[in-house]
Order: C-alpha cells, then structure tokens, then sequence
C-alpha cells in the first residue's frame, strides 16, 4: 500500500481524539473519511501530514515512515487543503496562490520551470482566465479549484482535503467531485477527503472509512461501510440505500 495507518492514537489535552485508527490507500485510489461532528477526521488527517504527532501508531507512505521524514520531504508527498483558507491569505493572485505550491521545490525564487508547471496546472484545472483574478473575490466553486490546483502545482502524490464540498451548491459539489475522481485516475493521485453527504462518497470513492468516536468503524468499498445498520450505528438514524435509477442513493427515512 503506498498509504499506511497504523493503529494511530491522539489526545487533545489529554482527551482522546483517535483512538486506534487503521487504514490504507493506493495512489489512484479516493478515500472518504466519513464520520459525524467531532469524530476525529480533520484530527486523521492532520496526523497524516505531520501537523500534529500521534502519542501512539505509526503512518507510512511508500513504506516510509512519517515521523522520521523532514517536513521538506513530508511537501513532496502530500498536498493538504484545509477548511477555511480565504481569510489566511492577503488578497494575492490565483496565479500566486498557486504558485506557494511550488515552495518545496523552490530554494530562492521561483524558476521558468515553476512557472511552466503552474500555467499548465492552471490550464488543466480549466482556470487559466483565473490566472490574474484575487482569490479573495472567487466563488466558493472556484476557491476550491484553486486550491486544488494549489496542491497539484506541489507535485504531491497524496492529496488531503478537509470537507472539499462544504458550502457549495449541488452544480459546485458535483463539478469539484467529477474533477476529484478525474485527477486521481489522471495523475495516480492517492486522494483522502473528509465527505458528509453519504450519497456524494457512496458514488465517488473507492474505498471508505467511516469513524466514531475517533475509532474505525468499517473500512472498505463503498458498498461494503454505508449499509442501512452501519448508518444507523454512527448516526443514529434509519436509511435505505436505493438502487432504483442504477446509482446508490442513501435516503434518511
């Protein structure tokens, strides 16, 4: 597997958060990290990139162990996109925001090269015209293109995202999912995105994770971990998956 987790324990102030969590993923692959409020998911994967130590467990990418990486090489393997980023950022350029995902691979200032990898990154994601806009003035859709072009600028093979859906309309959560799904097949991507709506991780993602209480509570496909009893035990409410127009849908009854 070219992502590990291994029976990974976190406290926050002494309260546990995760509570062995175990896991892996291939590049190629999308991974949803489901779980309620509160679960421990951004807590995952924030351990994944080394923002916060585990007290306990183990993460391998490639077999290598995290924990003894550099943060330098840690910026080679994985690409993370958080929650909440427009207001971190003083009004620079698309073409800027996504040039920072350059910064491991630039010792001084950035190169021509840089800056080839950045204009094609931008023509890929069909956000070239982007180029010189401010971020802070995008659209919720468009922010999170950009910072997914951020994350592939980096050349990651790993990228994290933490709720990539949250606050878009249908049209914007289907249009980020559909380029999600596309990157990871395109480029070998490995791809471990926090999801709430259980219809958008039952139709996009390989495999899943479904958390509760910082533990696993079922690992695999799709069909395997969002069955009517396993939505009910971490719920708490009562569903049927239905299978009448060919694609799952999850209704809460």
């Amino acid at each position: 597997m070219d992502l590990d987790v291994n029976g990974i324990k976190f406290s926050y102030n002494q309260i546990p958060v995760l509570n062995g969590m175990n896991f892996c993923m291939n590049y190629g692959e999308v991974l949803g990290i489901l779980g309620p409020n509160g679960s421990g998911k951004t807590t995952m994967l924030k351990c994944i990139n080394r923002l916060l130590t585990p007290s306990q467990g183990e993460i391998l990418i490639e077999g290598n162990k995290v924990s003894q990486m550099k943060i330098s090489e840690i910026a080679k393997y994985i690409g993370y996109v958080p929650q909440n980023v427009r207001n971190d950022m003083a009004s620079p350029t698309v073409f800027e925001v996504v040039m920072m995902g350059r910064s491991p691979h630039i010792a001084w200032k950035p190169a021509h090269t840089d800056e080839d990898i950045v204009w094609n990154v931008l023509e890929s994601l069909n956000i070239k015209d982007l180029a010189a806009s401010f971020f802070d003035e995008l659209s919720s859709g468009q922010t999170q293109r950009v910072l997914i072009a951020r994350a592939i600028a980096q050349e990651a093979k790993i990228l994290l995202l933490d709720e990539p859906t949250s606050n878009l309309d249908i049209k914007y959560q289907i249009e980020v999912m559909n380029l999600i799904k596309t990157l990871s097949r395109e480029r070998m991507l490995g791809v471990c995105a926090i999801i709430h709506d259980l219809d958008l991780a039952m139709n996009y993602c390989d495999k899943i994770i479904l958390m509760n209480d910082g533990l696993p509570v079922a690992f695999g496909t799709p069909d395997e971990v969002l069955t009517a009893s396993q939505i009910k035990e971490v719920y708490g409410v009562e569903a049927i998956i239905d299978r009448t127009y060919g694609k799952p849908h999850v209704i809460i009854t």
